[in-house]
């Protein structure tokens, strides 16, 4: 969430970021402030009155080593007034807060000064495009019926044992699964990332933290008896792994990757858009994450995306990048990337990959913080990316790579991934 302080100091320059993202309403600013202003009030009041309880205090025990007990007796009647006072100030003030927390759970990210005003996707800028879109003789198969041709997924049975959405990877299938995530996760290790392992699981602080909370509760499966959501992005545990710490300057940046299925309800998906593999209810994504100093996030911001991009130049796959709009951009970012390839079945681009930076926007949230030998603790800045989300990867492969016959041509690089000939051929039985 945004920083007090910038409301305080700055709430014109809030107002317009929010204009930019298209807010029409911008009194929450105000609330902010206004909440902000009593709740330091309080305060100043409750220290003048814990000042005043101290002094009293002392002179009470004064009072009773001079064995002045009539005294020191209307002293403590006054203290225990004056203490009633303190703890009504501390409530105030703590309800004060409380109201300005919630607030600013609903207020998203300033977008950074570069990012592109605009309302919808049609306003999102093209920064980057490579490869060619391949060119048949024939009418190129959706990777649906290719699927289905080779049995490389199931859609009915997955439908079947687990609702739509949640698919059954079969045979060749589940081997270019495997090879993704083993090509993935040696490629990020290869550029310095850790792997990690992380639960499956996270609890509402960490949700909130990362900004799925309150912003995407709907979309995310909960589990009530426990009150754990089953992770949308593995973003979430991930950046929570540092949550409430403060970490040395010199660790940063801290470099992280890990595999996890993703759970999302996509409530509201329908039409075209929900064929096959396009938009699933659980599938699997290698994550990045860094943790870094203010002054290098923008540059590790244009690092993430290279690192995305030499995947699928290695996968052979034509892709585009796109700068999103303030309109179309996240909630929490303040720069947001995405990644599209070219789908040749159906004609059109399939978002592969986000890459964001969040500044400090979920610092913030999360109380995570860095310091600089001698210094005081400051909040750091967090990023992610998607390197890479493999369903609609699977899709372009199987739709670029078809062949006249229907057979598909596997990229070279994931052959020795999943313990195959490096010419990878996949026909129909």
């Amino acid at each position: 969430m945004l920083e007090i302080g910038a409301l305080r100091e700055a709430p014109e320059v809030v107002r317009q970021a929010l204009s930019r993202r298209g807010w029409k309403d911008t009194s929450v600013v105000d609330e902010a402030v206004a909440l902000d202003k009593e709740r330091r009030r309080l305060l100043t009041e409750l220290q003048a009155h814990q000042a005043a309880t101290n002094a009293e205090a002392a002179l009470v025990g004064r009072l009773m080593r001079r064995r002045e007990r009539a005294k020191a007796q209307d002293k403590i009647r006054e203290l225990g007034r004056r203490k009633e006072i303190v703890k009504a100030l501390a409530d105030q003030a703590q309800a004060r807060q409380d109201a300005l927390d919630a607030l600013l759970l609903t207020i998203p990210n300033s977008p950074h000064e570069s990012v592109p005003a605009g309302r919808t996707a049609d306003d999102n800028v093209l920064v980057h495009l490579r490869g060619d879109q391949p060119m048949f003789d024939f009418e190129p198969r959706p990777h649906w019926e290719l699927a289905e041709l080779h049995g490389l997924v199931d859609f009915a049975r997955g439908t079947k044992v687990a609702g739509a959405g949640f698919p059954f990877y079969v045979g060749d299938g589940a081997r270019i699964q495997r090879a993704l995530l083993r090509f993935f996760l040696r490629e990020a290790a290869s550029a310095g990332y850790l792997e990690v392992q992380p639960p499956l699981v996270v609890n509402e602080a960490s949700a909130l933290g990362t900004g799925q909370l309150p912003d995407k509760e709907g979309q995310m499966y909960h589990l009530p008896g426990n009150n754990l959501y089953l992770v949308p992005t593995g973003e979430v545990p991930l950046t929570n792994l540092y949550r409430g710490e403060v970490i040395s300057a010199d660790s940063l940046p801290v470099k992280l990757c890990g595999h996890t299925p993703c759970w999302r309800r996509e409530a509201g998906s329908y039409g075209k858009d929900v064929r096959g593999l396009n938009r699933l209810h659980q599938f699997d994504k290698v994550e990045i994450v860094q943790i870094v100093h203010p002054a290098t996030s923008y540059a590790v911001l244009d690092e993430m995306v290279r690192h995305a991009e030499k995947l699928l130049t290695a996968l052979r796959l034509p892709y585009r990048r796109m700068l999103m709009c303030t309109g179309d951009m996240g909630f929490n970012q303040t720069k947001q990337y995405d990644l599209e390839v070219w789908s040749a079945g159906q004609q059109r681009w399939l978002e592969v990959s986000s890459v964001s930076n969040f500044e400090t926007y979920q610092a913030q949230r999360l109380k995570l913080r860095y310091r600089s030998k001698g210094g005081r603790p400051r909040l750091a800045h967090t990023l992610n990316g998607s390197a890479l989300a493999l369903p609609r990867i699977l899709a372009a492969l199987l739709e670029n790579n078809q062949q006249a016959d229907g057979s598909v041509r596997i990229p070279p690089v994931l052959g020795r991934y999943a313990d195959m000939e490096s010419d990878w051929i996949i026909r129909a039985a």
